[in-house]
């Protein structure tokens, strides 16, 4: 009998790569799966052929050998396809898994397991992310029932072993020679059935704690910031270390100031006779108030620069600077004598003194 072609049989160009062969082999053994065909001998046929062209074209070597010398290329390595299901679902077990859950009979590891990680949103204000700030928030997070241990077992009962797997989480099918195990779908894989859950935690093992949680927010972090709370996560199964906690950060706009990147930027009304004079002025700053002097002539939109007055650098030593802006206020309104002078002034612009 004449082999058909692989890259015919999956349905995918020569040039495929791995992720289009792998997709298209699922999507063929899904549909001829044996377990979903009982009795189909034609299915069996496709399953076992789409399985043996997956063999070849998902291996580098096999698929080089396979373009070069075709299958003849192939059988002088000693490849002549799979004799049955269990040499299939032995090669291809996990994929099954990931596929649709059929598996090969191996069961997982039951070792300890890491909790899961948690992520928490905290809004805080300009002055904390610049400055740095430590505070406490509270989470609500699953914690192991204290009535039934984390079994999930009402107590002074217990759990049953299923009758279909006979606790071992899998049944076996067979299909004429071959016998094809999967997933228990009576107890879906557990092996055990739970007659009387704890009524506390309603049959999950878990009940929701809140927990203060203590944080310190380094200076100089900013929106989108992410800090770790190591062993603050979810609980681990079967003795599995804690899971962690990432508290993301939201830093809200400041009324006063402005931040590029650790930098801060700032604008300061000052009159015309400031301007005009020069004058020392205060103005406020992360730490507080800071002198600046304005000298005599200072045009609006000029900008003065206060050297590590800015915020913190987050991965190493020393800060920004902050720029200040100042902006000149013209009034609104006069009095009399004020016009007079105004006048008076222009009158003189442009003649020396």
């Amino acid at each position: 009998m004449v082999k058909r072609d692989y890259y015919e049989i999956l349905g995918v160009p020569r040039n495929a790569d791995e992720t289009e062969i792998k997709k298209a082999y699922r999507q063929l053994a899904l549909q001829h799966h044996p377990d979903r065909n009982p009795g189909d001998k034609s299915a069996e046929e496709k399953f076992k052929e789409a399985s043996e062209a997956y063999e070849v074209l998902r291996d580098p070597e096999k698929r080089g050998l396979y373009d070069r010398y075709g299958h003849e290329g192939l059988s002088r390595t000693g490849f002549s396809g799979f004799a049955g299901f269990e040499d299939i679902f032995s090669s291809f077990g996990d994929i099954f898994e990931d596929f649709f859950g059929f598996g090969t009979g191996r069961r997982r590891s039951a070792g300890p397991q890491k909790g899961p990680d948690f992520r928490y949103d905290l809004t805080i204000s300009f002055l904390d992310a610049a400055l740095g700030k430590e505070m406490e928030i509270e989470i609500d997070r699953p914690e192991s029932c204290g009535t039934c241990k984390g079994t999930a077992i009402k107590p002074g009962t217990k759990r049953e072993t299923c009758s279909a797997c006979k606790g071992t989480g899998q049944v076996s099918h067979s299909q004429g020679f071959f016998t094809l195990r999967t997933t228990c779908s009576r107890c879906r894989g557990q092996g055990f059935f739970i007659p009387h859950p704890c009524p506390d935690c309603r049959g999950t093992g878990r009940v929701k704690k809140s927990k203060k949680i203590p944080i310190k927010i380094p200076a100089g972090v900013d929106s989108g910031s992410r800090l770790r709370v190591s062993g603050e996560g979810g609980e681990g199964d079967r003795g599995g270390r804690r899971g962690d906690l990432y508290v993301i950060l939201h830093v809200e706009p400041h009324p006063f100031f402005e931040r590029h990147e650790d930098d801060v930027m700032c604008q300061i009304p000052i009159s015309f006779v400031q301007a005009a004079l020069g004058e020392e002025i205060e103005v406020p700053t992360l730490n507080g108030t800071k002198k600046i002097t304005i000298p005599p002539g200072t045009q609006s939109g000029q900008v003065f620069t206060l050297r590590g007055m800015g915020i913190p650098h987050l991965d190493g030593y020393g800060k920004g600077d902050q720029h200040v802006q100042v902006a000149i206020k013209v009034p609104s309104r006069l009095s009399k004598r004020q016009k007079e002078l105004l006048k008076e002034f222009a009158a003189l612009e442009g003649k020396d003194d």
